[in-house]
């Protein structure tokens, strides 16, 4: 005791916070073990009113002493038990609440591949973040996500498996599908390939459900709150998860945020009559380097590109 003092009062300053809480801890411990048999019968008594005999009860108090121990005992080890049953919900909730949540990342230039808990398969694209709790797939099946992802999720009818973003949530039971919601996009989109999803729009203030069939698309956009389902060739969806990367009729301005993440470089469009003028193209990430592919572009003679110290520049070709 002189010592937790000495610490208290900055004697001892090696005692830190954790030493002197393992310290309180284990005191309390100790105090919640101990049973005071007498003051638990004395206090049985003022509750029960049996102290307020007269002088000659002392017999009858001794007598009802004898009578109701077996009582008072099992009552204190019930007290005990339920005590200690709090104790340990009580306990138990906070160690779920510190525990950190995981979180998986893929860096820009790489994809990454992971199963959950529950089974699910999930290839996350790069520049993307997943997060979910430790006790995933015991009481619920929920993450978040920054970025895209293809899911195959394992069907469980008892827990739905909802993932998370800022404007977009989508729930399922089981199904594929692919979820892409960078931040820096002015769109969310959803691609089913099976099975069925609910989408709750988190923009327009009125979560209205929707859902998708097979091989619909929902597209969402976040500046307007506007949802819009077509049917649409969602395996073209993926095919990042095989390094392809398929624009169809995408702005440069598009294009070029998708190259930045996929090949870890920075390009940026210096003319700004580039942002929204529209190309058709594929390339394969791990068979085309970036110089292939900013030659593929330039050879439409409307763009060229230098390179600035780690940046490369894109402008309006003029010499047509």
């Amino acid at each position: 005791m002189n010592q937790v003092n000495e610490n208290q009062n900055g004697v001892n300053p090696e005692w830190d916070a954790e030493e002197q809480e393992l310290w309180y801890s284990s005191m309390v411990a100790d105090q919640r073990h101990h049973f005071d048999s007498e003051r638990a019968f004395r206090l049985f008594l003022s509750r029960t009113r049996l102290s307020a005999a007269p002088s000659s009860g002392i017999a009858t108090v001794s007598g009802m002493r004898r009578f109701y121990r077996p009582m008072i005992a099992a009552a204190a080890t019930v007290a005990i038990l339920i005590a200690s049953y709090i104790a340990y919900g009580i306990g138990e909730e906070v160690m779920l609440r510190r525990m950190g949540d995981i979180v998986v990342k893929a860096p820009y230039g790489a994809k990454t591949e992971l199963w959950l808990p529950d089974s699910t398969r999930v290839w996350l694209n790069a520049g993307s973040t997943l997060a979910y709790s430790q006790d995933f797939g015991i009481n619920e099946r929920r993450l978040s996500l920054k970025g895209e992802a293809y899911f195959e999720v394992h069907k469980r009818m008892d827990m739905p498996f909802d993932v998370q973003t800022k404007e977009l949530d989508v729930q399922v039971l089981g199904t594929k599908f692919n979820f892409r919601n960078y931040e820096e996009d002015v769109a969310a989109s959803v691609n089913l390939m099976e099975g069925r999803v609910a989408l709750d729009n988190l923009i327009d203030g009125e979560h209205m459900v929707t859902y998708l069939k097979p091989l619909e698309k929902a597209v969402l956009d976040k500046r307007t709150g506007r949802l819009e389902v077509t049917a649409s060739r969602v395996r073209d969806a993926i095919e990042w998860t095989h390094d392809n990367l398929f624009f169809d009729e995408l702005p440069l301005e598009d294009i070029v945020r998708e190259l930045n993440r996929s090949y870890n470089v920075k390009i940026r469009i210096v003319d700004d009559s580039l942002r929204n003028m529209s190309f058709y193209a594929s390339f394969n990430r791990r068979e085309q380097s970036i110089s292939k592919v900013l030659g593929i572009l330039t050879a439409t003679h409307q763009i060229h590109y230098k390179e600035v110290g780690d940046e490369i520049l894109l402008y309006r070709n003029t010499e047509q």
